[in-house]
């Protein structure tokens, strides 16, 4: 099965060593509004293995999320833009400032990609597939 996905790459960067210090300061704030941590992978796991992307999309998560919109509030208009042009999701990718879409096709990743590049929220989009073959060896045709 084969999952569709939109990346959206920022205009700046982000420092990973601030998105860290953020979360921490994030959890030891009283008040901190954070969304619950995953305590049980099995859902994901079935939705992975599952391959239908409209079970995948709710359980889509990232701890670091928080802190990197904390730090570059831009990236929700990022985000709300990938959404109402047809994601099924969209999450910070690891620290940021990236952000991925999960699409329902191809098709839909395509315009979903389309709709970033021209809403100026980003820098540029790549459209993705995967999962794909992990790094192997590729034998030298020259031998």
């Amino acid at each position: 099965s084969t999952f569709h996905w939109v990346l959206a790459f920022a205009q700046q960067g982000l420092s990973t060593p601030a998105v860290f210090g953020e979360i921490d300061r994030l959890r030891e704030s009283p008040d901190r509004g954070l969304p619950p941590r995953l305590t049980d992978v099995e859902p994901v796991l079935a939705a992975l293995a599952s391959g239908d992307p409209q079970e995948l999309a709710p359980l889509l998560g990232n701890d670091l999320q928080p802190a990197a919109l904390s730090l570059r509030s831009d990236l929700r208009r990022t985000l709300r833009a990938g959404e109402e042009a047809g994601a099924l999701a969209g999450i910070v990718s690891g620290s940021g400032p990236t952000c991925a879409f999960l699409c329902a096709s191809a098709a839909d990743a395509v315009d979903v990609g389309t709709a970033l590049s021209g809403a100026g929220v980003c820098r540029t989009v790549r459209v993705a597939s995967g999962p794909v073959h992990g790094a192997r060896v590729v034998p030298d045709p020259m031998r």
